[in-house]
């Protein structure tokens, strides 16, 4: 069972948020000090967020590159604002990894599909729920599009991993939504869990009901007495 921490960024800052709202603000950091620190725990990958790009649309090539140098080889996933192929090919050519995309892959029924032939493996399908459905564009708005719908067409298109988030348990340290979890991992997908992970206890919650890693935002802020 793997455990992500995240880096989520605002402007040239590490930030938490807390259930996603952007007024919400739960700690901030320099990029590079706080990279400095996930880095010195030896981490297998680091998750990135753009939420700045998730708000705004536009991914920011030039902050994965600082994300990319800073983390000193450690394999960066990274998300936020990526919208098209390009900017997904753009986000990798910086240094990601892997990329996670969300509002666009559920624009239109022919867009999975299109990203999925293009990326192959370093997709990665996010699905971030609120009541039921997706939240799209930072979380800012909700999709009529439902989990069930999401995991289906995802399986269809050939994707490997999925991204899955309880919006409402996100940044709470309220532990994770295991009902979601168990739902997205039926599906036969590699899934990723996020939202509310507090620590080892929730990890072996979510290793059991089958997901293959955890992402730890507030969680792994603890962990560094943050």
């Amino acid at each position: 069972m793997q455990i992500i921490p995240a880096l989520d960024l605002l402007g040239d800052d590490a930030v938490r948020l807390e259930q996603g709202d952007y007024d919400r603000v739960l700690f901030r950091q320099p990029l590079e000090a706080f990279m400095g620190r996930l880095v010195a725990t030896s981490p297998s990958l680091i998750h990135v967020v753009d939420l700045q790009g998730a708000r705004d649309g536009a991914i920011r090539p030039e902050v994965i590159e600082r994300c990319r140098v800073a983390a000193s080889g450690i394999p960066l996933q990274v998300s936020g604002g990526i919208r098209s192929v390009g900017a997904a090919r753009d986000a990798l050519s910086a240094g990601a990894a892997r990329v996670i995309v969300g509002t666009a892959l559920w624009s239109d029924e022919g867009a999975l599909q299109t990203f999925a032939d293009a990326l192959g493996h370093q997709l990665v399908a996010a699905i971030d729920v609120k009541d039921g459905r997706l939240g799209v564009r930072g979380w800012t708005n909700i999709s009529p599009v439902t989990v069930e719908e999401a995991l289906d067409r995802s399986r269809a298109a050939g994707v490997v991993r999925v991204h899955v988030t309880a919006i409402a348990r996100d940044g709470t340290m309220s532990g994770p939504d295991l009902s979601l979890y168990e739902q997205a991992c039926a599906s036969g997908l590699a899934v990723v869990a996020a939202g509310g992970v507090r620590g080892d206890d929730d990890v072996e919650a979510l290793a059991r009901v089958g997901c293959e890693a955890a992402v730890m935002g507030v969680g792994y802020l603890t962990r560094l007495s943050l």
